[in-house]
């Protein structure tokens, strides 16, 4: 059994797995700070504030869409 793991090991090296997205993560962090901290300023109710959260959970796709809709693409 030890001979087949040897074997296995030797035709298959460790896949090595580099994470290199962090300034994409810093971006998208200090976006949603700013959008959340904008939609809560301006809620007038606590469904509001919720609805505000959410949006600023997905504020890159609702930037897209606007984007996209004024370049009429």
């Amino acid at each position: 059994m030890a001979k087949e793991k040897v074997e296995k090991d030797e035709c298959c090296p460790p896949k090595k797995h580099h994470k290199m997205h962090g300034a994409s993560n810093g971006f998208y962090g200090l976006g949603f700070v700013g959008a959340l901290i904008y939609f809560i300023q301006h809620a007038t109710t606590f469904w509001i504030g919720v609805y505000g959260i959410l949006k600023a959970l997905v504020w890159p796709a609702i930037l897209v869409y606007k984007l996209l809709g004024f370049l009429k693409l």
